[in-house]
């Protein structure tokens, strides 16, 4: 070693949780791993999985098949996720089917929201929920 560079010697520190940690002085840029007793900050964003796309894409397609919805956007945040279907581009959604965990044991997961922000179905299942836009699609046949 040269004179100007100073060594850095490894010092054994007792920790808390009763194991033998190897730290640096505190002059190192080495930043240790979390403490076992604290678990690490779970981040991360709220998504559909791909059984629950393909379901809302099956509604969507039914619905563009009639001429009635002419597009969809995606928005996956922190807190929850999101299938907007719009009639044209240019407007506000005309459905909203929001998935939100936090309220999976409360009200419920999934809802469905209306143009103007109202709730109109919650449930705990996406499939009964989509039954919703069964009613929509019927028809009167006459003979």
């Amino acid at each position: 070693m040269t004179a100007d560079r100073p060594v850095r010697a490894l010092t054994l520190a007792k920790r808390p949780y009763g194991r033998n940690h190897r730290f640096m002085d505190e002059q190192s840029p080495i930043t240790p791993f979390p403490k076992p007793d604290k678990p690490a900050r779970r981040g991360g964003q709220v998504a559909f999985r791909r059984e629950e796309l393909m379901r809302l894409m099956t509604v969507y397609g039914r619905f563009v098949s009639e001429g009635l919805w002419r597009d969809y956007a995606l928005h996956m945040g922190a807190e929850e996720a999101e299938f907007a279907v719009y009639r044209r581009a240019s407007e506000v959604p005309v459905y909203r089917i929001v998935k939100c965990p936090a309220l999976a044991r409360k009200q419920g997961a999934w809802r469905i929201q209306g143009m103007d922000g109202r709730v109109l179905k919650r449930g705990r299942a996406l499939e009964p929920l989509l039954r919703y836009f069964d009613a929509k699609l019927l028809k009167l046949v006459e003979d």
